[in-house]
């Protein structure tokens, strides 16, 4: 019998009732400004800056702190930021393509496809003026517009130079952490795996402010792409207090994850996107320092990282074991079998299948059972029609088998 929980959700992440997020209305932008103070590079001496923030509430009750949407916009032809202007869609917008020779596309939250914002192409002049808007693209070919998060990347030609850009709206929003926030108690590492644009770089932003705000832990940041703490020397106000180290180039991301260990006494450490074999063995030794590891990875679901031999380390790693002719028949199994062959980087696997539902792994039990040709037992995280956050417990989980 499958255990319930439910989780009330409080009204510092959802603001349902004020907002009135029951009307099925469209999404109406709330525009005020706010003053950021934030320390200059001369000690206590505090500058003060004026952005403009949009609060928009959704039907599914978040609340979207959209951070300056208008600096993205700038960096534009300007027939394409009028037409988005008038948008009645633009509080929905995920990001703007511009192609070489193509026509510009935008595409929307929870749209498929895109919608072209104008009859004419894209010409290398209005490339070459983003580009010049935007500044220095990093080893990643992707840059970012200081004191915001939004991210532009760029696709290049075979000699270099800039054909495509990819100019993705940056967000803050509030709610998402009330999924795990049962889970931070434990203190534990946790992994979150997840196809691109299902918000795993936002969770991990909203964690990051809870861990250091409110439950009053050292945090930092490694943060490669500066897609947690936004662009620029002075991390985004969405991260709180945390603290956040920028890495050079992205081969350096493990370097600077033992550097972050070793200078500043972090009690958490949060990483975007761990992909290289370095990385996986910079994880395994901050867990063994006990510094508490939150993390993506590359892949969607469990059997992806197990199968895959560069990050398998995260989840103790599998080896190849032979068993004596006594042991194969008791087990009735082949001689030779797979089994984890240590402890887990991570005791935590959350497979982000969807924004509002995640397949939470107690990572150890869950592997050796599927190394075993069994299948294990998960919990599923969802909310509900009234944005509470419900806990199935011990549901058989519907992954493909190792």
């Amino acid at each position: 019998m499958a255990a319930l929980a439910v989780l009330s959700t409080s009204s510092y992440y959802f603001t349902k009732c004020e907002f009135g997020v029951h009307s099925k209305k469209p999404l109406i932008p709330q525009k005020r400004e706010i003053l950021i103070q934030s320390p200059n590079h001369y000690g206590n001496r505090r500058r003060r800056r004026r952005i403009e923030v949009s609060k928009v509430t959704s039907e599914d009750g978040f609340v979207i702190v959209e951070d300056d949407l208008q600096a993205l916009l700038a960096i534009l032809p300007q027939d394409l930021r009028d037409n988005l202007l008038n948008e009645p869609r633009k509080s929905e917008l995920l990001e703007v393509v511009l192609d070489l020779g193509r026509l510009p596309e935008a595409r929307f939250l929870g749209v498929s496809g895109g919608k072209y914002l104008r009859n004419s192409e894209v010409s290398l002049k209005e490339l070459e003026e983003a580009q010049n808007a935007v500044g220095e693209f990093g080893g990643d070919n992707r840059a970012g517009i200081e004191g915001t998060l939004h991210r532009i990347s760029a696709i290049r030609s075979r000699k270099g130079s800039i054909v495509g850009l990819t100019c993705r709206v940056g967000r803050a929003v509030s709610g998402h952490v009330d999924m795990v926030l049962d889970l931070l108690q434990y203190q534990e590492s946790i992994l979150f795996l997840g196809r691109p644009g299902v918000g795993k770089t936002t969770v991990m932003r909203e964690m990051a402010r809870v861990l250091a705000d409110e439950l009053h832990k050292r945090v930092v940041i490694v943060d490669t792409s500066n897609e947690i703490g936004g662009d620029g020397d002075i991390p985004h106000a969405a991260i709180g207090g945390a603290r956040r180290m920028q890495v050079p180039k992205p081969s350096l991301q493990h370097k600077v994850m033992i550097e972050a260990v070793e200078n500043h006494t972090p009690e958490v450490i949060i990483v975007d996107e761990i992909g290289t074999e370095a990385e996986a063995l910079a994880c395994r030794s901050i867990a063994e320092r006990g510094v508490m590891l939150i993390g993506t990875a590359h892949g969607e679901r469990l059997e992806n990282i197990i199968k895959n031999h560069t990050l398998s380390d995260l989840i103790g790693g599998v080896e190849t074991v032979t068993l004596g002719d006594d042991e194969a028949r008791a087990r009735r199994s082949q001689k030779s079998i797979l089994e984890r062959k240590a402890p887990a980087t991570f005791p935590f696997l959350i497979e982000m299948r969807e924004r509002h539902y995640w397949v939470t792994h107690r990572t150890e039990r869950s592997v050796d059972m599927l190394l075993h040709g069994k299948t294990p037992f998960v919990e599923i995280r969802r909310r509900d029609d009234q944005f509470q956050v419900l806990i199935e417990r011990w549901q058989p989980y519907d992954g493909q088998g190792i």
